[in-house]
């Protein structure tokens, strides 16, 4: 599979807003055969990135963006962003970066162009640790 996006929504910064990108997700990823519990897994990581986005409160940029990728067969990469700096997040100790690590195969933060962006990459297939 390539990186062009499967899917790009770009949504106002609203909490109302957060329930489209989530359902978005979550269809895409059953469509790539999740099971039921890595969808609501993706669906859960998903709402919690988006919370800790639109908590960044900075008034620049009133969109959130959400971009899907399929880097492999079984696999999306959700990259969401938004206008702000990754220096306003709460520290990778927070409850909510455990809560996004417990649930999809990894989390990457980045800042570019002037926006923060929180990468979710999660297989249909999870590897349980040994």
């Amino acid at each position: 599979m390539s990186d062009v996006p499967l899917i790009e929504l770009r949504v106002p910064v609203d909490p109302a807003s957060v329930s489209v990108v989530r359902t978005s997700v979550a269809s895409l990823a059953a469509r790539f055969d999740f099971t039921l519990d890595r969808l609501d897994d993706l669906r859960l990581a998903t709402n919690e990135a988006c919370a800790l986005l639109l908590a960044l409160g900075e008034p620049a940029g009133p969109t959130l963006i959400a971009s899907v990728e399929s880097p492999g067969e079984d696999t999306l990469r959700v990259d969401l962003c938004r206008a702000g700096s990754s220096t306003r997040l709460p520290g990778e100790e927070s409850f909510a970066w455990t809560v996004l690590h417990a649930l999809v195969d990894s989390v990457e933060v980045r800042d570019a162009d002037d926006m923060v962006h929180l990468v979710l990459t999660a297989s249909a297939n999870a590897v349980e640790p040994a």
